[in-house]
């Protein structure tokens, strides 16, 4: 299986991870808290709870810090409301760009988005202007510890990935949204570390981009990554390899 032209961007992105760690907390608590507000306050029934709480584990948030916020969510205690917002545009070179926020404050998050779009050689586009060129994927990333693609591909395979990829001792199985609960226990049960496991946008068709684009693009996503209405950015680029 193949796959692997994405892995540019993915170890881009967990470069900045590691980079950020007290805003990756924040967005963390975030979805922590949208997921226990709407889903309830119980990780075993609710899915996306409990994806969220083991996320935060994965990143060794302090189990009272998850605590907190889910009962912030559930009115335990005084906390925020957020809402969830997608925006979509053009980067340099002509990419695809989407942004997921959660937010308390409309304006401010759509307002530092257009201005990192402006700032950048890109613009916002209206809802849908880019969303066709992305499919919503269930992605599941983390060391691969040694084993071959081979190995992972039998150990998962009854759950049926979309695709399965290892490069740089990292793995990458990606699934349909229906399949991914039953891929990310499948996972777990064969005993792989899961790094963090969520749902993507995850681009149809990659934009090779070179040069001087590939320093505005990264320039692009890490202005956006900095916003702290932001959760996530995803584009089609692929970044060629000199």
């Amino acid at each position: 299986m193949s796959g692997h032209s994405k892995w540019s961007t993915i170890k881009r992105k967990k470069g900045a991870l590691d980079a950020k760690r007290g805003k990756i907390f924040t967005k963390l608590i975030k979805e922590i808290t949208v997921s226990a507000k709407t889903g309830g306050g119980d990780p075993s029934g609710n899915p996306r709870l409990r994806l969220a709480v083991d996320n935060a584990k994965a990143q060794n948030m302090p189990a009272d810090n998850i605590d907190r916020a889910i009962k912030k969510a559930t009115g335990e205690l005084e906390g925020v409301s957020y809402l969830e917002l997608t925006y979509e545009g053009y980067g340099p070179g002509g990419i695809a760009v989407m942004v997921e926020c959660l937010t308390d404050n409309k304006n401010r998050s759509v307002a530092g988005v257009r201005h990192a779009f402006n700032k950048l050689g890109g613009s916002m586009g209206e809802n849908g202007s880019v969303a066709w060129m992305f499919e919503h994927k269930g992605i599941i990333v983390g060391p691969a510890e040694g084993k071959d693609e081979e190995t992972i591909m039998d150990a998962v395979l009854e759950a049926d990935p979309e695709d399965i990829s290892v490069e740089d001792d990292f793995f990458e199985l990606t699934s349909s949204l229906e399949g991914f609960e039953t891929l990310r226990k499948a996972a777990v049960e064969a005993g792989l570390t899961i790094e963090n496991a969520s749902l993507q946008w995850v681009a149809k068709n990659m934009i090779e981009i070179e040069g001087e684009t590939i320093e505005s693009v990264e320039k692009l996503i890490d202005m956006l990554e900095d916003l702290d209405d932001v959760q996530y950015v995803y584009t089609n680029a692929d970044f060629k390899e000199e």
